[in-house]
């Protein structure tokens, strides 16, 4: 039976803490022992403006319920360092990442702006990026330490008016993967959750058949409290042999996610031309090729 003080005296930051997933792992974290660094810029769903209330709510809320926390209002799009080192400054030390602050720019591919897509780029993926690298330099030196990013089945699978957040997401799994390889000589972790929870990103949804207003109402009975046991979990060291994987949380639910391999291989002694590619490889494929799906589709079960 594992104790409730999993975390003890641990130092974990969190990005994008101030609400919603990101919140529930905080408060989580700190519930569980930790000393939190509650990052939050503030803005809005598509990362306009900011606002300082969110994290110190979170803070207060941590430190009324007897934990420790500070909060920091950096932008992981370009503060990476900088909130890393808040961490530093206030209780000297980091054992733990969660990589959670994001915002949406969804649109239809061929209306997507550049602005629209680099935008969401800097956010998820530079910026996941930006504090990994900072904590890395910290964990490498210590020995230790444990990451957690957050990628998502739109990038994994797929979802219609996403393109620039797909990317982003589906980046965000190679470069945990990556983090795991290089890091894990120095007993480092990294690795992936894709959240089904309701937060303000997905209240863009739109609802306007009911359809739609069905599937919404689901989604809203997945609070953004249930992702945080798993994050706890993987940051632990209850989770020392676990690296480099992508995991699901949807309600009850915790799915091991597959990672891309071969599914069929077939070779010719004498090479391949456009014309045999066409006439062996092609059909001997076909029956295994992935299917264009989206999120939904896959996971088409009621969460349980």
């Amino acid at each position: 039976m594992v104790e409730r003080a999993m975390l003890k005296d641990k130092v974990v930051v969190v990005t994008g803490a101030g609400r919603g997933i990101g919140k529930g792992i905080a408060t989580m974290a700190a519930a569980y022992g930790a000393k939190v660094v509650v990052n939050d810029l503030g803005g809005s769903e598509g990362g306009d403006g900011a606002d300082r209330i969110p994290a110190l709510e979170v803070v207060r809320e941590i430190r009324d319920n007897g934990g420790e926390a500070v909060a920091d209002f950096g932008n992981v799009a370009t503060d990476g360092a900088a909130i890393v080192e808040t961490a530093i400054r206030e209780f000297g030390r980091i054992d733990g990442l969660v990589n959670n602050a994001g915002i949406l720019r969804d649109r239809i591919f061929h209306k997507m702006s550049e602005e629209e897509f680099d935008s969401v780029i800097a956010v998820h993926l530079k910026g996941s990026f930006n504090t990994a690298r900072a904590a890395a330099t910290h964990f490498r030196e210590q020995g230790s330490g444990a990451m957690v990013h957050m990628t998502s089945t739109s990038g994994l699978i797929g979802n219609y008016g996403q393109a620039n957040y797909a990317a982003a997401k589906l980046g965000i799994a190679g470069l945990s993967r990556s983090i795991a390889l290089d890091m894990s000589r120095y007993n480092v972790r990294s690795n992936c959750v894709s959240p089904f929870a309701w937060s303000r990103l997905i209240g863009t949804i739109p609802m306007g058949t009911e359809a739609e207003r069905e599937r919404v109402a689901k989604i809203q009975a997945m609070t953004p409290e249930k992702i945080a046991p798993l994050c706890i979990y993987l940051l632990s060291d209850e989770a020392k042999e676990i690296t480099g994987q992508i995991f699901a949380v949807r309600n009850n639910e915790i799915c091991l996610m597959s990672q891309p391999r071969p599914v069929r291989n077939l070779q010719t002694s004498e090479g391949w031309t456009p014309e045999s590619v066409a006439d062996r490889f092609a059909p001997a494929v076909r029956s295994s090729l992935t299917p264009l799906e989206r999120s939904a589709d896959v996971f088409s079960w009621d969460p349980v």
